[in-house]
């Protein structure tokens, strides 16, 4: 790597001592996928990504307590996501997802990719319009109330946007008549959006009408099969969060609207939560308080701890469904006597983007976001001196360094950004680097210039701020992990 870092360096200075004019910044196009202009230097095989072209309107970033829109409560994640132009409310429940939130849910959802499917799921796509039928054959039509969005055609036939999918995934199976037990488990999953006509949107993110979702439903042969699949998509779920460094707790629940015969609950602490959680101290025992009597205080489990509430958001869900839809719609399979036999089912949420404002809500401080790290929108960002300082001739250091750390270490390209607004002291633009949450900030300034070039290195999980040779930046940012 060294050699590459060098190179970097001697053709930097040679353009220094050629000229000291500054090129000109990149105009055209978005920053990921922006053409760069023939006239415009390139650097390189692509361009670099600038601050001044990503999609953060400073007009949507100027969020007051009175612009909230009525009926809304503030959370930290809401306040903070709003302020970094990360989201924009368009009608009580519902946001515009900005470019860079859009970056992360799509980091997130390659991470629930690639645990879903590390247990055979396969994944899928479900309409969002189902029709009234099927819910009234389950007869969750009128026990799902107000909480459906409901519409009718121009036919007079009615429909709503899925909350969830139980009904359209079985009666999909139920369609398959040569489905053999040698094909079960079948685990199918979908990511999409869904939607639920909550009376009190709040909390951002963290309850709205419109969200995103991962939702998948099994088919096993068996109710001793079913559960050996619930117990591997909790595995899977346990996994998934401790790779986003989320400490959270798997309670027993209630199982709610959806049935069946048993259910867990995925809950992150948090002050802001709306679920009441009771943890045993003495073994692992927890559950939502809804499960339990009210005047229970005494573990159940071991039966001598002592049961302490505290407060969570709700993340996941797992349910074990057993028969209660497949055999409403005739979701069957051939066992090994060749007769037909009712699949045994269990359903499986994950809240993607609330997860996202989760993760900001428990994380963050309160005056910058903090991501876990495999999913923050961008990795590294790299901060050239003011214009006009002492130190001006450092910018062109700072943009190749850009470069070259895409070159050098290919898994942060498209994962570093420079911000270009030199207009802007170094100060403002650090702290709005910690509003927006980058992992890595990068000051490039006097020390860069030296014989022994070294970089001021901010790392905001952490706090700290260190100072690096090139070989240490390259080392630190190496051992970076990205997906």
């Amino acid at each position: 790597m060294e050699p590459v870092m060098l190179q970097v360096w001697q053709r930097a200075f040679r353009r220094l001592h050629r000229t000291l004019i500054l090129p000109k910044r990149f105009d055209s196009g978005c920053a990921e996928q922006a053409a760069v202009p023939a006239s415009a230097p390139s650097y390189g095989s692509k361009p670099v990504l600038l601050v001044s072209r990503l999609y953060q309107p400073s007009n949507l970033r100027d969020v007051a307590l009175d612009s909230r829109l009525p009926g809304e409560m503030s959370c930290k994640s809401q306040r903070l996501m709003q302020q970094a132009g990360l989201i924009h409310p368009s009608s009580p429940g519902c946001y515009y997802y900005l470019p860079a939130t859009v970056r992360s849910m799509e980091k997130l959802v390659r991470v629930i990719d690639q645990e879903m499917q590390g247990i055979g799921g396969q994944k899928l796509d479900m309409p969002s319009l189902c029709s009234a039928d099927l819910w009234k054959t389950s007869e969750r039509w009128d026990l799902m109330g107000k909480e459906l969005f409901r519409l009718k055609d121009r036919h007079g036939a009615d429909y709503c946007l899925g909350p969830t999918h139980e009904e359209a995934v079985t009666t999909l199976v139920a369609h398959q008549a040569t489905l053999s037990y040698r094909q079960l488990p079948l685990l199918l999953y979908q990511i999409t959006r869904k939607f639920r006509d909550e009376p009190k949107p709040k909390f951002g993110l963290l309850r709205g009408r419109e969200f995103y979702m991962k939702d998948m439903y099994s088919f096993d042969v068996s109710e001793e099969a079913a559960h050996q699949t619930y117990e591997s998509v909790c595995q899977a779920y346990t996994r998934l969060f401790a790779r986003l460094g989320l400490r959270c707790v798997q309670v027993q629940a209630d199982t709610g609207n959806i049935g069946g015969k048993l259910s867990h609950e995925f809950q992150l602490p948090a002050d802001i939560g709306e679920d009441r959680l009771l943890v045993c101290g003495s073994c692992s025992f927890s559950a939502n308080v809804e499960t339990m009597s009210s005047d229970q205080s005494n573990c159940p489990q071991c039966e001598t701890g002592k049961l302490v509430e505290s407060k969570g958001i709700e993340v996941g869900h797992t349910f074990y469904l057993g028969k209660k839809y497949s055999h409403i719609f005739k979701a069957t399979f051939s066992n090994a006597q060749n007769k037909p036999a009712v699949a045994d089912m269990g359903c499986y949420g994950l809240g993607v983007t609330r997860i996202l404002a989760a993760a900001v809500e428990v994380m963050s401080t309160e005056e910058g976001i903090r991501w876990p790290g495999l999913i923050a929108p961008y990795q590294v960002c790299v901060l050239p001196p003011k214009k006009g300082s002492k130190v001006d001739e450092a910018t062109l250091l700072a943009e190749e360094l850009v470069q070259a750390l895409g070159e050098t270490l290919p898994h942060l390209r498209g994962e570093v950004v420079l911000d270009d607004r030199t207009q802007m002291t170094i100060g403002k633009r650090l702290k709005d680097a910690s509003k927006l949450g980058y992992p890595y900030v990068i000051v490039v300034g006097q020390g860069a210039l030296e014989e022994t070039p070294r970089f001021e290195v901010i790392c905001q999980q952490t706090g700290e701020t260190v100072f690096l040779s090139r070989d240490g930046l390259l080392d630190l940012l190496g051992r970076v992990e990205t997906i």
